[in-house]
């Protein structure tokens, strides 16, 4: 499609980065040569900073520009891996005036020369308080729509690659028009009530839904679940809230944050208001299976012969939602038909200006 051809993915777990690094150079190669720019994501098991990493592909492979982060799986053609240490990178032959690759902090806004770009590849650092306001400041000087993902860390590995090592921030690679992106979004979580309306708030919290306590709200929905075990409902409990004039029900989903049984409160992860639409959800695999082959085949209908794919998805799908990494990979891949595609497993994903949560967002180049 358009200007991306010959793209080349390869995935490699070892305990040593170099090590893991080298088996993925060497697999880059063995399918061919050249490339003008590479994805690279690596998990937080490695004990290695992407530095090293990064050096070392562009000394074996040849290729200059880079961009990726760290997250708590990889993914690499058909190939997944999930909680163990591992690199996985594509190399892509795009013309160099087709893309660009930036990197913005608080202290150094975003250039003039971004606007024009037509799609941002995004990863975001989200120890970053302001991170919210980095990404309306690129999606305004770019006027590009926005996709990716939140770097996923339990170390102190938090580094990302935009032909430079940076943290603390956002960076991530813009996309002119020359390159045609089709972006969809799957959900991971299936209502367990009706949409309902905001009706007071307190302090932050959600007082009362539609003229009632919002835990009288949530127990009248819990009751009407008919599921068997209760338990395993409470467990996978959220809120959906549904995004305004989408003509496609389209929803951003977010944590329960905490109940105030004596006072009837609810709070919500996120920012709410009197008037907002809210509805109470369940984490789903059965719903979640549904909606990525869905999303996937309707994608790939409308795209003509897709030469590779980037996939960012939660680090609450992969095993905690399917049976394995792979088994998620395996779905997407099946309905694509192996194309060469990148991706990791982030702590938030990204699709035009909104940060969803439990999603997968696929974009095929």
């Amino acid at each position: 499609m358009g200007s991306a051809e010959a793209f080349r993915t390869a995935l490699a777990i070892d305990d040593d980065a170099l090590r893991a690094t080298d088996k993925v150079a060497d697999d880059l190669m063995a399918q061919g040569s050249g490339g003008s720019l590479g994805f690279v994501y690596v998990t937080d098991r490695l004990k290695s900073d992407l530095a090293s990493v990064v050096d070392k592909l562009r000394a074996k492979t040849g290729v200059e520009h880079w961009v990726g982060t760290v997250g708590f799986g990889v993914i690499a053609g058909r190939s997944a891996t999930y909680n163990e240490p591992a690199v996985a990178a594509m190399i892509s032959t795009w013309p160099e005036t087709a893309y660009q690759l930036y990197s913005g902090v608080p202290s150094k806004p975003f250039a003039e020369d971004v606007f024009g770009m037509a799609t941002a590849i995004v990863h975001v650092d989200p120890r970053n308080r302001q991170f919210d306001e980095l990404l309306k400041s690129l999606g305004s000087a770019s006027q590009a729509y926005l996709l990716g993902g939140l770097t996923a860390s339990r170390t102190k590995l938090y580094d990302q690659v935009a032909d430079q090592i940076t943290t603390g921030g956002i960076s991530g690679l813009l996309l002119s028009p020359a390159i045609p992106v089709s972006i969809g979004i799957s959900q991971g979580c299936s209502a367990i009530g009706p949409i309902r309306t905001i009706t007071e708030t307190y302090e932050g919290l959600v007082a009362t839904i539609d003229g009632e306590p919002a835990l009288q709200a949530l127990l009248n929905d819990l009751s009407a679940a008919q599921d068997a075990d209760l338990r395993v409902l409470l467990q996978a409990l959220h809120v959906g809230l549904p995004v305004p004039q989408s003509d496609t029900g389209d929803y951003v989903v977010r944590n329960i944050a905490g109940i105030d049984t004596e006072r009837g409160y609810v709070a919500v992860a996120d920012n709410v208001e009197v008037g907002q639409k809210l509805f109470f959800c369940r984490r789903n695999r059965d719903a979640a299976t549904k909606d990525l082959t869905a999303m996937v085949q309707k994608l790939h209908a409308r795209t003509s012969t897709p030469r590779g794919a980037l996939y960012v998805s939660c680090c609450a799908r992969g095993p905690n939602m399917f049976e394995s990494a792979a088994e998620e990979v395996e779905l997407v891949q099946s309905i694509l038909g192996d194309i060469p595609m990148i991706g990791f497993y982030a702590n938030g994903e990204i699709a035009g200006d909104r940060i969803y949560g439990y999603t997968g967002v696929l974009a095929l180049f």
